[in-house]
């Protein structure tokens, strides 16, 4: 982009987890270099990932019915009278917000969503676009949204910025817990899309290979419990912690133990690496995690991937994911390095 831009942009992203999480280290990168900073439209339940944030001064939280109908368009021309000559920068990419765009009075852009590419690689069964979907992952898809090249990964990791009393308490709560003296493993169960979750036997067996290395293990995230009880001495915080008490204990732990989820990039907001598991989603949707440590076990199956997010029915009885065993997962816990910490 040429013209010039404002200096004060609305940021627009929804939903879900992990999408508005990625957003934050490209939203630094402009702030860093271009001295922006930005207001940030999102639905109330993610907005506690942005707080803190040195880019962005204001999150507007909402409810799913205030963008519905009458509601939306309420909200919308309000916004774009509040927010006149601002800029608006659609991470979204959907009907909804394009539907914002026609209200704002000032510059919007749009990040290169690739809707087309991703419809096509998925009925070519990965014959047609892969490179060009490989090319960019989310992030970068977001910078494209403003940049004509997408900056290199590692540049746009994503953020969540704690505060010192919020890692504290997490210590405490850690300092409290019977551990033992190997690594502090967490692990996140729950998917929101049953073909992406890990048979909940699989989890249990990790656990007590765990616990029986000597490492300490935490369960962490929302969901409903497993129907396989954990062994003896693994900490079950279940449905225990908000979400900016779940990003400070991972901040303790030396990884996480996670499938395709909003936590993994939670983790790796903090500086905490992960091992991903990854079965009906590819590395074409862009979002796998990128950091230094990070290991990725994928499935090998013919008919991988078969859906963006993992929602589309399995005519395979999850095959990709069983395929990840619990002893290829243990050894990748214990190739990870112990995290340093500052």
């Amino acid at each position: 982009m040429t013209k010039e831009l404002p200096d004060h942009w609305l940021v627009i992203r929804l939903s879900a987890l992990g999408d508005v999480a990625l957003t934050t280290g490209v939203l630094s990168r402009w702030h860093r270099e271009r001295g922006w900073r930005f207001t940030f439209l999102t639905l109330e339940q993610w907005a506690p990932v942005l707080k803190h944030h040195p880019a962005i001064d204001r999150v507007i939280g909402i409810r799913r019915e205030d963008v519905r109908a009458a509601n939306m368009i309420r909200l919308f021309r309000s916004l774009s009278r509040e927010m006149a000559g601002c800029g608006l920068l659609d991470l979204h990419g959907t009907l909804r917000s394009g539907m914002l765009g026609a209200f704002w009075k000032g510059p919007k852009v749009r990040y290169p969503k690739f809707s087309l590419e991703r419809r096509m690689f998925l009925r070519s069964n990965g014959r047609i676009f892969r490179d060009r979907l490989l090319e960019y992952n989310v992030p970068q898809r977001y910078a494209l949204a403003i940049e004509q090249t997408a900056p290199p990964r590692r540049e746009l990791l994503p953020e969540i910025h704690l505060l010192a009393e919020e890692k504290a308490q997490a210590a405490e709560s850690i300092a409290s817990l019977q551990m033992g003296p190997g690594k502090l493993v967490a692990l996140h169960p729950y998917s929101t899309h049953i073909n992406k979750a890990w048979r909940a036997d699989y989890w249990q067996s990790l656990a007590a290979s765990l616990v029986a290395a000597g490492h300490s293990v935490l369960v962490l995230g929302r969901g409903e419990k497993l129907g396989y009880p954990m062994p003896a001495g693994v900490h079950d915080l279940t449905n225990a912690t908000s979400l900016r008490e779940t990003c400070a204990l991972l901040v303790q732990c030396d990884m996480l133990v996670t499938g395709d989820s909003g936590p993994m990039h939670l983790a790796g907001a903090v500086g905490t690496p992960v091992v991903a598991l990854f079965g009906p989603t590819h590395a074409v949707w862009g979002f796998y995690p990128e950091g230094e440590h990070d290991i990725i076990l994928e499935a090998d199956e013919a008919c991988r991937p078969c859906s963006l997010h993992g929602s589309k029915p399995c005519q395979h009885d999850q095959a990709c994911m069983a395929s990840l065993s619990p002893e290829r997962v243990m050894q990748a816990v214990e190739r990870m390095p112990v995290k340093q910490r500052a």
